[in-house]
C-alpha cells in the first residue's frame, strides 16, 4: 500500500514540475496581477514531507520551494475484487521566504493559485489507476522565523481516486 502514495507523489510532481505545470502557471498569474515575474525551475518542486528547519540544515533551499507528499490513504473498497479502491489524501506545501514582511502574503498567494490552477487543468484519469475530481483545499499558515529571515507557508490539500 505504501506504493499508492509513492505512485501519486511522483504523479503529482510531475505535474506540477512539467513546463506546462507550475512554471507556465505562475509567470502567467504573475503578468496578470503585475508583479514581476518569478521563475520557477523544475528543482524547486520536491517529493518530501521535511519541516523547513530540517530541510534548510540539509541542503541548500532555494525559494520558493513546493513539497509534495501523500498525507494518508483510506481503502474504502468501493470496487469488489480490487486490491485497493480508495482515496489518496495529498498535499501540495509551498514555502516562500524573504527578509522582510511586505510582499509576503501577495507572492504566496500567487504561488498557491498557480498550485491550484494546474490542478484545475488537470482533472480527470491521471493513469495508473488514479483519477483526480477537482476538489481541493488551501490553508495558508502564519509568518515565522526561518529561511532568509522570515517563513510562511501555504498548503493545498486534495483527494486522488486510486483503483488498483
Amino acid at each position: 500500500m505504501a506504493g499508492i502514495g509513492s505512485a501519486a507523489t511522483a504523479k503529482v510532481v510531475q505535474i506540477l514540475s512539467a513546463p506546462a505545470g507550475l512554471p507556465l502557471a505562475v509567470s502567467a498569474i504573475a503578468q496578470e496581477e503585475g508583479v514581476a515575474p518569478v521563475r520557477v525551475e523544475a528543482e524547486q518542486v520536491a517529493a518530501q514531507n521535511v519541516s523547513f528547519e530540517l530541510a534548510e540544515r540539509s541542503a541548500g533551499v532555494k525559494y520558493p520551494m513546493f513539497y509534495v507528499y501523500c498525507e494518508g490513504l483510506a481503502n474504502l473498497l468501493k470496487e469488489k475484487f480490487r486490491t485497493f479502491s480508495g482515496k489518496a489524501y495529498m498535499a501540495v506545501e509551498v514555502r516562500v521566504s524573504h527578509d522582510r514582511l511586505e510582499g509576503m502574503a501577495q507572492e504566496l498567494q500567487l504561488y498557491a493559485s498557480a498550485i491550484t490552477e494546474v490542478l484545475d487543468f488537470h482533472r480527470g484519469a491521471w493513469g495508473s489507476g488514479m483519477y483526480y475530481t477537482g476538489g481541493y483545499k488551501v490553508e495558508f499558515g502564519p509568518v515565522k522565523r526561518g529561511g532568509k529571515n522570515l517563513l510562511q507557508v501555504a498548503k493545498v490539500l486534495f483527494e486522488v481516486e486510486v483503483s488498483l
